[in-house]
């Protein structure tokens, strides 16, 4: 069976890529390194002794798509490929949407054309918008989304649940994943994201590494046991594994439409993460308090039961394996 994965050489993607390549599947990708760089293909490679067939490029650009499905005989698409900044997305909404949510029609479009009608789309806990009950189950209200990367991923649910209603020979997974850190044991494969980083844990890193003199943390009047905001943080290796599950759970299913929520289900702080960072690494991490990010909730955390009883998942790596390993990859990716 083979797999298309858009954004191969991003943080979730280059995992899930190790873990398809590593359960037998046959990989296609595409990437355009916005996020990424192109020596992520040797790392998937020196980890699994298996190659991605690579394409590089945009997933705007119909013209790939439609070569990359040509030339390969897809079976099912995993979708990373978007922009993923909270922050960013409030000061460039437009080039959000466009990157965001035209590529997933341009996506579809060519899926139709040849056939191919199985989904695995990473979607995101924003789109609960302010969680009115924690923890968040998938019954849970969606809307009222705080920022436009979060609406761009509520958006491109309801084409999906517009699809799956209108053809029903489509099979489509939505994963609404909470945030995810941590590294691949090996270290070869992590978050490294270019510039200054937008998430918790490899701001951290790069204050470790000295790359940042020290941490902002965005407000600390929020209303949560130490005023800083709440989070599920998820090791990215758990998160990729989902994806073989989802593929399995397609590959079994009559039902159109398919909607887990991936996390470990208990919520941490920006500083009970700095502490538990500085606990395991014995290393002292720098911060200052400042100013609320615009589009920040207070908390949100998982019920991932349901992810648990339908795709026998669960994620295995605690708060302790994240820190550790995402400090590690950051040694040793210089």
């Amino acid at each position: 069976m083979k797999v298309f994965v858009t954004g191969c050489t991003g943080y979730i993607g280059s995992h899930t890529c190790v873990e398809l390549l590593e359960a037998g599947y046959e990989v296609a990708g595409l990437d355009n390194f916005s996020n990424s760089k192109k020596s992520v293909l040797d790392r998937i490679k020196e980890i699994t002794n298996k190659e991605i067939k690579f394409y590089e490029g945009d997933m705007l650009d119909k013209n790939i798509l439609e070569k990359i499905f040509s030339e390969n005989k897809i079976d099912i698409v995993i979708d990373f490929a978007a922009y993923k900044s909270v922050g960013d997305s409030v000061q460039k909404p437009v080039e959000y949407y466009i990157n965001n949510v035209s590529s997933v029609l341009t996506l579809l479009s060519v899926m139709q054309k040849y056939n191919v009608k199985k989904l695995l789309f990473s979607s995101s806990a924003t789109v609960y918008g302010t969680p009115e009950v924690m923890p968040i189950t998938e019954e849970a209200k969606v809307g009222g989304t705080t920022n436009p990367y979060g609406t761009s991923k509520l958006y491109v649910e309801g084409i999906l649940k517009d699809l799956a209603y209108a053809d029903k020979d489509f099979k489509i997974c939505v994963f609404r994943y909470f945030n995810p850190v941590g590294a691949h044991p090996s270290y070869l494969i992590g978050e490294d994201p270019l510039g200054v980083p937008a998430n918790l844990m490899p701001y951290i890193c790069k204050v470790a590494t000295k790359e940042l003199p020290y941490l902002n943390v965005f407000g600390n009047d929020y209303n949560t046991l130490d005023g800083t905001g709440v989070r599920d943080y998820i090791h990215v290796v758990d998160l990729a594994k989902a994806h073989i599950n989802g593929i399995e759970k397609l590959n079994n299913t009559d039902k159109n439409l398919h909607i887990y929520n991936l996390g470990t289900g208990k919520g941490y702080s920006v500083l009970e993460m700095v502490k538990t960072f500085e606990k395991v690494n014995n290393i002292k991490i720098d911060y200052r308090i400042v100013e609320r990010r615009e589009g920040d909730v207070d908390e949100c955390y998982a019920d991932s039961s349901l992810a648990e009883k339908e795709l026998n998942w669960y994620a295995t790596l605690g708060l302790e394996d994240m820190c550790r390993d995402a400090y590690n990859f950051s040694l040793k990716k210089y």
